[in-house]
């Protein structure tokens, strides 16, 4: 479940909040967190993905998640398996 507020069509309204509740045990973004510590190339590439989507999805928050979830969930289970990104195109 996720609470959040400050969001409107036209961007920020204020300061804006995120709260997240999970169920025991459901960790993913722990494992995210992990693997971009431990892989400062896969975090880098993690930021410039951020920033072009910020740019095309300035108002569109919905869009911006989806766009960047696949590159999340390769992450993420590359996290959970214990394996290194493979360099290349994606």
């Amino acid at each position: 479940m996720m609470f959040m507020m400050g969001y409107t069509a036209r961007g920020f309204s204020g300061q804006a909040f995120h709260v997240h509740v999970r169920y025991p045990g459901d960790w993913d973004e722990l494992y995210f967190r992990d693997y971009l510590r431990a892989n400062p190339d896969a975090a880098a590439e993690y930021a410039e993905l951020k920033k072009r989507l910020a740019l095309r999805y300035e108002f569109d928050r919905d869009g911006y998640t989806r766009a960047k979830t696949d590159f999340i969930r390769q992450i993420t289970l590359l996290a959970r398996k214990g394996q290194q990104k493979k360099k290349g195109p994606q």
